[in-house]
């Protein structure tokens, strides 16, 4: 079976905020693209790129001689040629992040050829339940409260707060914004703050994040996430090595190489790859059992769509070391992408799917409505 087309559906309108630059969230522009790949025979896979369409459509011109006529039955080898056959242009970036799409709708064929759901085809599965945590932004105490007050009514028991005002005023504003989460979710709440540091000219260093962590260690914060500029590896070796709790990161590196030092080096106590824009599931998978290697836990960064967070959902049901799942909060390119909604039970957590490939059928009205009238390929499987 060989790849015959490839196509983009942007997705616009509903572009969550995510601490970026407010122009990004122009209604003509995108930040979330569907990837789908079509076969000689008919069968079709879909996937999702963190990346705008404009980059990516440039990326797939760069490696679409290497993709059409490639085999749809083997994702992690055709996209390791798509790696290593733009190599001059790639190692990162947009090509990368459309590798990642691509290589999910890859696996989401061979699924449905096999049957059989991607974790399985992995090597199995590890649990058939996920805890997610609601992943939310900050602002200011009365919208927080709120925030996290609709997401525990929808049956969360987690949630991540970041970026808005935190580390951004000044330190009594920071923990005043960690009580108010605490104490609007109580004390059996599992509670985890992401700093942004990967936001523009971020400006603080090791001391800061080390004083923080030691804020946080009060409110019984089970992490802290993107407390540095994302390159600043010695910095956060010096914090993993004492902040009182443990201490997450790499959600903005690509390829699988550049996760090696991060983790040798033990730089964070639980490593985030994006499905979406690192490689894929054939990177993330092998970033996820490297670190479980080097005892690092493995938390997949899902800041994006229905289906960056059911390839996530394979994915921590064929890894060990994982018990979380992110999952925005409330999310249009999630609830309304998805035919059926995601359930969480009595304990906040959700089933994981079971089907054939990526295991979701996907809302056609959803689709159509954030890609101005765009269609998913019919697939014959």
């Amino acid at each position: 079976m060989k790849i015959k087309d490839i196509r983009l559906l942007p997705l616009r309108g509903a572009t969550p905020d995510g601490g970026w630059d407010e122009r990004f969230l122009d209604e003509e522009n995108n930040l979330h693209t569907l990837v789908e790949i079509i076969t000689d025979e008919g069968i079709t896979g879909i996937g999702s790129v963190f990346t705008s369409a404009t980059l990516i459509e440039g990326a797939i011109n760069v490696i679409k001689p290497f993709l059409i006529g490639a085999s749809a039955l083997d994702p992690a080898a055709t996209s390791e040629r798509l790696h290593q056959q733009s190599f001059w242009q790639g190692r990162g970036g947009a090509i990368t992040h459309a590798v990642s799409g691509i290589d999910i709708a890859l696996w989401d064929i061979l699924g449905k050829v096999c049957q059989q759901p991607i974790s399985r085809l992995l090597g199995g599965r590890y649990r058939e339940t996920i805890k997610p945590y609601g992943s939310i932004l900050m602002d200011d105490m009365d919208i927080l409260r709120a925030r996290l007050e609709n997401g525990m009514a929808r049956g969360f028991s987690a949630f991540k707060i970041g970026w808005g005002p935190f580390g951004r005023v000044d330190r009594e504003t920071d923990e005043a914004l960690v009580r108010t989460a605490r104490d609007t979710v109580g004390p059996d709440t599992k509670l985890m703050v992401d700093a942004g540091g990967s936001d523009a000219f971020w400006p603080h260093g090791y001391k800061w994040a080390l004083q923080t962590a030691k804020m946080l260690a009060d409110y019984d914060i089970a992490w802290f996430e993107e407390a540095l500029r994302p390159d600043d590896i010695e910095g956060y070796i010096k914090l993993t090595e004492n902040a009182p709790i443990p201490i997450s990161g790499c959600e903005v590196l690509t390829r699988r190489q550049s996760f090696i030092d991060w983790i040798e080096r033990r730089a964070v106590d639980i490593v985030q790859p994006d499905v979406t824009k690192v490689g894929g599931i054939s990177e993330e998978y092998r970033i996820a059992q490297y670190a479980d290697d080097h005892s690092i836990q493995f938390v997949p960064h899902g800041w994006n769509t229905a289906i960056g967070l059911v390839a996530d959902l394979q994915l921590v049901a064929a890894t060990a070391n994982t018990q979380w799942v992110e999952y925005i909060t409330p999310a249009p390119y999630i609830e309304e992408l998805l035919a059926n909604p995601i359930a969480l039970d009595d304990d906040g957590c959700i089933s994981i799917p079971d089907g054939p490939g990526l295991g979701m059928e996907w809302n056609p009205d959803g689709i159509a409505k954030f890609t101005r009238g765009m269609k998913l390929t019919s697939s014959s499987l």
